[in-house]
């Protein structure tokens, strides 16, 4: 007996070939028969007193049945797909407590990496509740750190009064739909009862577990003092990192140089080995005592190495065939530096530092502290400096500066010490290298255009702010 509910097509026997050749007679006899019906209709159409207009008509209203047959049957198809809701329990199901992305079912949930920083109490399941949160929106955590943060200010529910309360700072790596973005990811953090909350993109290098990445950035420092603040920058996230000048009494040995760390919630303050000081501020998010404790260790192992500089140097030819040499310097080059300085003239000095120069020796030294940057210096056949540029951090971002010798200008020798800069950045994995000049000069201008690098450049106050990307595509020349 046939079941009266099935609702699938019902298939018929088939009687092999003889079918085949019916089925083809009498399509073929009906499209005989609509030729000839279509024939005769049009011909008597025509002859009639009206019979284009007529014609037209009929053409008119077939296809406006056309369009209504398709829009209905379009109409209808959306609506059963709309009305075969989801089995309860699936991800997609309204009881499920699982709610799914949009595009997640057209393929588009591709993982990313996101790492994620919020302040929750310090109480038992609240990471619990964080996870929980993070599941519901198809979050998966990949690798978790907990900092306590002690007593402070706690986030209630709307309406309530923070108290005091201890907390603790998650950080969180987890691996989330291409479509999730930040927004949806801070409501789902924050409905588990986070507060302060610091969503960033993350990549395969934040997979390595902390004892690992922090040997790690200890290796990175070992052979060069420069290295210090991308480093710490690497511990701490998005920070910015100033060197200030040496405020203490002289004579401090290194052994009490700690003494002169301070903790603050968005401010750290960490001895330098030279007598000055970093400057470590993150304003979006509190330090926690565990950071801080990682940084001065970082920085305690700078001030056991001592000061150290890559060895090696990179020859180069001058536009008039004179044989140079580009090296790294630091404060030993001081003296040299110095003389290079009271050999530039006035004007010269003037477009490095826009503006008269009264004692350059002041500030030099802060110049050529690695912690400051890194300095290169282009050294003639003779062992005499005739220029000098810096790569200096500043704060997020990073600055370059250039100082050429009068009687060296025009050589190609800036250039190259450019290039050696930039070189530099993109090895530190710093995204864009800007520099300041004023409109006049052209030279400093010629030599960024020449990185052939993609340049913005932007007119700021009377001067020329020129930004070049060192990972980006060269520019060809034209």
């Amino acid at each position: 007996m046939a079941d009266p509910h099935r609702t699938g097509p019902v298939v018929l026997p088939s009687n092999g070939h003889g079918a085949h050749w019916r089925r083809d007679l009498v399509e073929l006899a009906a499209l005989f028969t609509a030729v000839t019906v279509t024939d005769l209709a049009a011909k008597t159409i025509v002859g009639g007193p009206h019979g284009v207009v007529l014609l037209a008509a009929s053409a008119l209203v077939l296809v406006c049945t056309v369009s209504a047959h398709t829009w209905w049957s379009r109409h209808r198809r959306s609506g059963d797909s709309g009305a075969r809701a989801p089995a309860s329990g699936s991800p997609g199901h309204p009881g499920s407590g699982r709610p799914v992305p949009d595009g997640a079912a057209a393929g588009a949930d591709d993982p990313a990496l996101w790492r994620l920083r919020v302040t929750v109490r310090e109480q038992p399941g609240a990471l619990a509740a964080l996870c929980s949160a993070l599941a519901g929106v198809r979050v998966n955590v990949l690798a978790v750190q907990t900092m306590p943060l002690g007593a402070r200010k706690a986030a209630t529910a709307a309406g309530a009064v923070p108290d005091d309360a201890e907390c603790t700072v998650d950080e969180l790596l987890v691996r989330a739909p291409a479509v999730l973005g930040t927004g949806e990811l801070s409501r789902a953090v924050a409905s588990a009862g986070g507060s302060e909350i610091l969503v960033e993109p993350a990549d395969a290098h934040h997979l390595v577990d902390g004892p690992a990445r922090a040997l790690g950035l200890a290796a990175r420092i070992v052979d060069d003092s420069a290295e210090l603040p991308p480093a710490l920058r690497l511990l701490l996230g998005r920070c910015t990192i100033r060197a200030q000048a040496d405020v203490s009494p002289a004579g401090r040995s290194l052994d009490h140089l700690g003494e002169r760390d301070v903790f603050a919630p968005h401010r750290l303050q960490l001895a330098d080995p030279s007598g000055g000081l970093l400057v470590v501020e993150r304003p979006h998010a509190p330090f926690t005592p565990v950071e801080y404790a990682r940084a001065r260790s970082l920085v305690a192992l700078d001030r056991r190495l001592g000061r150290r500089l890559p060895a090696g140097s990179w020859p180069f030819a001058a536009r008039d065939g004179s044989g140079m040499t580009l090296r790294r310097a630091d404060v030993r080059d001081l003296n040299g530096v110095r003389e290079l300085h009271g050999r530039c003239s006035p004007d010269t000095l003037a477009a490095r530092y826009h503006g008269p120069v009264a004692e350059p020796g002041r500030y030099l030294g802060g110049l050529l502290s690695p912690h400051a940057g890194r300095t290169v210096v282009a050294q003639a056949p003779s062992g005499r400096l005739v220029a000098v540029g810096h790569l200096l951090w500043d704060g997020e971002e990073t600055e370059v500066a250039l100082l050429v010798e009068d009687a060296w200008q025009g050589r190609g020798v800036g250039g190259e010490v450019l290039r050696r800069l930039v070189g530099l950045a993109e090895e530190s994995g710093c995204p864009q290298v800007y520099a300041v000049t004023r409109r006049d000069n052209r030279a400093m201008i010629s030599v960024m255009r020449g990185l052939r690098l993609p340049l913005t450049r932007e007119d700021r106050d009377g001067a020329v702010v020129l930004t070049v990307r060192p990972a980006g595509e060269r520019v060809t020349a034209s």
